[in-house]
């Protein structure tokens, strides 16, 4: 299988590598099929979506690699990448993948507990008397 396009994406702590060859539409997440990886169909929607905008979910085979983060963050990783990915393979495929926004880094992360406070925001009960 030789490699068309590689690229990394990343969303909270998730980390996913991906590599698209010429193919028939086959996603491989760490070794195993993506529907096995993500069963909830909704991650499975939110990583074709790249694929969709641009119409080509049957022209790829995509091969990636995750670690960190959860399930959604995983997948939110894996669809920035394919993303990339596409974009570095098509330059014209720029413009739609932008104005879906998948070529966007979500920056949101989980905020630090701040000492002297319960959690990131929540303070600890104040009693004036």
């Amino acid at each position: 299988m030789s490699d068309l396009s590689a690229a990394t994406g990343k969303r909270k702590t998730a980390i996913a590598r991906v590599r698209l060859a010429q193919g028939t539409g086959a996603i491989t997440v760490n070794g195993r099929a993506f529907e096995a990886y993500f069963p909830r169909d909704a991650l499975q929607i939110m990583i074709r979506g790249p694929l969709d905008a641009t119409g080509s979910l049957e022209r790829y085979d995509i091969t990636a690699t995750i670690h960190g983060g959860g399930a959604a963050g995983q997948a939110g990783a894996l669809r920035h990448g394919i993303a990339r990915a596409l974009e570095k393979l098509d330059a014209s495929q720029r413009l739609p993948l932008k104005r879906a926004g998948y070529l966007t880094r979500d920056p949101r992360k989980k905020e630090r507990k701040k000492f002297g406070q319960k959690g990131a925001r929540a303070r600890f009960q104040f009693s004036k008397r």
